[in-house]
């Protein structure tokens, strides 16, 4: 009796068996994630990122104040007290980091941007020459002059798309040049909730935008005054070379993947490359500067190899890397240097300085320097897709064969079979990381990408960019033929790949729009599945299949309104019925690829022969009333008001006498969206999911 009592009590006290058991699964998982957590660094960093970009509302000073006083706590915390320094502590310290970050940069590129609808004469220099989606010449001028705006409120950079004939002028990086022609501040999103361009072009500080129907002309000659307009200059002699010596079709594609030149790529090659999920070819990134500094570092390393006297007394590994950074860092500077170029030259960095370290090059902690890094140089880059495609392909990869490297399998080690094992598990994890956020941005998904890729990549990586070196080296020789030769046999093979898997059936499936939460679940879910250690990840898979079961279950509005008013789109069972078959074009083809409808604004607009300035339409239980050919007396909007129950009247200014829309609406808070509620309509529009930032109007 003495003995059992002590134990009868400690039994009394001590916690249900269940705890236990559910506690014991959880601390290994727990210990698990010890010397893993780095990579957690850049997530929350980017999110802290994200979640500025995510405000309603401007933050103020006092905002920055209390955010940074709780910063300095933490760290202070942090310093004094050991038991303070646990992740969640340094989680929020790299989230609040990344949204400091964001707000500071958000600030520093502040520049002058248009407040009115412009036409006159304007002056520049050329920056940057590109072609407009309706495949015309597009002209990026700095050094602007417009007449009758105030050096103070005019923008750093316009663009100018060059309509009709230009006689007088070949684009050429350096020329100031003068034209007459329109331009408008970035206009917002074409939906709520859609992309914000506005926001995108305020980074760029790109405040004026437009086109021009008469020649541009001349004033002063291309100067290259400066590193960066030399290099310019530098970029398109290259492209124009391979343009010339190449030729056909291939002479523009090497031009886009080496310089990024894309003004003369054909326009049938450039749907077949999309619709094969080959168009990332395109995108000077981390696949081209990898093949690149590879093909260098292999064959600086197999070049050392062959002097054994040389090779004993320093080591070949680390100046064949040393070589490899070189050459990546030229290619950084030849190409253009884009967002997507910078965030593939900071990856490659960061593995070559780990070879010199004699370091693992390509493990998760990689991964998160260069994400790291990215994000401080352009920390709005979290919210584009260049960025989320990037990073979600590196870091798939590099889990899954890290994974795989643990497990050991020895069925995967044969020579012949371990390379081509490596390739299609490598297309196949990328295609599957990549394809989520592909269709939430470009709202379709290759069906035979797979495929696709398996047949191509392996071309541009033992064929193209070996060719591309050859032809350097050979340049002094006059023999660069050889090299350029190489190059347009294995450029004419990926574009016969494209166009043979773009005509196959079904080959491009279109995915609507998902709703704002669903992308940021997806990634959460897939960075669960990629840096957890041990059983604890698979609970990514959970969350994984929540963000798509959100996304299936996501509908589309009823009825969608332009930000000027004039374009509506009523959602039918045959599809989106458009008011008009031509005009604001741009905002009619978003919302037709949103909602996975394959057919033009022609086409759709047939739907139902609406008149473009009248039409009624049932929402749900509410008739809507939609008119534009003409501004209303009062006498007129009332009895409108009487046989409806919403207005929508674009070309009024007064208050209207029943529920609805005017001109003060959609120039105070743009586009609009309406659906049919068990209450009523429930009105939406662009300025309530982006509230008042700096770079909305």
């Amino acid at each position: 009796m003495e003995t059992s009592a002590p134990q009868s009590i400690a039994a009394s006290n001590a916690p249900p068996h269940g705890f236990f058991t559910m506690a014991g699964k959880l601390v290994p998982s727990f210990d698990a994630q010890r010397g893993h957590l780095f990579p957690w660094a850049a997530v929350f960093f980017g999110g802290g990122a994200a979640s500025y970009f995510a405000l309603t509302w401007e933050p103020e000073r006092t905002f920055y104040l209390a955010l940074s006083t709780v910063l300095l706590v933490l760290l202070a915390a942090s310093l004094r007290f050991p038991l303070a320094r646990t992740p969640g502590v340094t989680a929020a310290v790299f989230a609040i980091l990344g949204c400091l970050w964001a707000g500071f940069q958000a600030h520093n590129v502040a520049a002058p941007v248009l407040e009115f609808r412009y036409y006159g004469p304007i002056e520049g220099r050329i920056v940057a020459i590109d072609k407009s989606g309706s495949d015309k010449p597009r002209l990026t001028l700095d050094q602007v002059i417009l007449d009758r705006v105030a050096p103070a409120k005019t923008p750093k950079y316009v663009r100018v798309s060059l309509h009709g004939d230009q006689p007088f002028l070949t684009p050429e990086p350096g020329l100031r040049v003068m034209t007459t022609g329109h331009l408008s501040p970035p206009s917002g999103p074409i939906e709520p909730g859609g992309y914000d361009f506005q926001r995108k072009t305020w980074f760029d500080q790109l405040g004026g935008l437009g086109y021009t129907r008469v020649p541009m002309l001349v004033l002063e000659p291309a100067q290259a005054d400066g590193f960066s307009m030399w290099l310019y200059s530098l970029r398109r002699t290259i492209a124009g070379y391979l343009k010339e010596n190449i030729g056909g079709r291939e002479g523009p594609f090497a031009a886009a993947i080496l310089t990024g030149d894309r003004a003369d790529l054909d326009t049938d090659a450039l749907v077949a490359l999309r619709a094969s999920n080959l168009a990332h070819l395109l995108a000077i990134s981390g696949l081209h500067m990898g093949l690149l500094t590879g093909v260098v570092f292999a064959l600086v390393r197999w070049g050392l190899a062959l002097a054994p006297a040389f090779s004993m007394r320093h080591n070949p590994k680390k100046i064949a890397a040393l070589c490899a950074l070189v050459v990546a860092l030229a290619y950084l500077g030849i190409s253009g240097a884009s967002v997507a170029t910078q965030r593939a030259f900071i990856m490659v960095s960061v593995m070559l300085c780990a070879v010199l370290l004699e370091k693992r090059a390509i493990t998760l902690r990689a991964v998160a320097i260069a994400a790291l890094l990215v994000m401080i140089i352009a920390p709005d880059s979290v919210t584009g897709p260049g960025f989320q495609m990037s990073f979600a392909a590196t870091t798939a990869l590099v889990a899954t064969f890290a994974w795989l490297r643990d497990q050991n399998l020895r069925w995967t080690r044969g020579a012949w079979f371990k390379p081509v094992f490596a390739l299609v598990v490598s297309s196949g994890i990328a295609g599957l990381a990549t394809a989520p956020f592909g269709a939430a941005h470009f709202n379709q998904m290759a069906q035979y990408g797979l495929l696709a890729n398996l047949l191509s990549v392996p071309v541009m990586g033992s064929v193209v960019m070996p060719g591309a070196v050859a032809a350097v080296f050979l340049y002094p020789l006059g023999l660069d033929w050889i090299g350029l030769e190489v190059m347009r046999l294995g450029l004419a093979w990926i574009l016969g790949v494209a166009e043979r898997i773009a005509g196959l059936g079904g080959s491009v499936r279109l995915i609507p729009a998902p709703p704002p939460f669903v992308l940021p679940l997806f990634t959460f879910g897939g960075l669960m599945l990629c840096l957890l250690q041990g059983r604890i990840r698979a609970s990514g898979i959970l969350v994984v299949a929540l963000s798509f079961g959100l996304w299936a279950s996501a509908s589309r509005p009823d009825l969608l309104i332009s930000d000027t008013g004039r374009l509506t789109g009523f959602l039918t069972v045959e599809g989106r019925v458009l008011n008009k078959p031509k005009g604001d074009g741009f905002t009619a083809r978003g919302w037709l690829e949103n909602d996975a409808d394959p057919a033009d604004q022609e086409t759709a607009a047939g739907r139902a022969q609406l008149d473009p300035n009248f039409a009624e339409m049932l929402i749900g239980a509410a008739r809507v009333t939609f008119i534009a050919g003409k501004t209303l007396t009062q006498v007129d909007l009332a009895q409108y008001c009487k046989d409806t129950e919403f207005l929508i009247a674009p070309l009024n200014k007064d208050t209207l006498p029943c529920a609805g829309l005017n001109a003060i609406d959609f120039r105070k808070n743009g586009a609009h969206s309406v659906r049919a509620t068990e209450t009523g309509l429930a009105i939406t529009n662009s300025r309530d999911h982006r509230g008042s930032r700096l770079w909305v109007r």
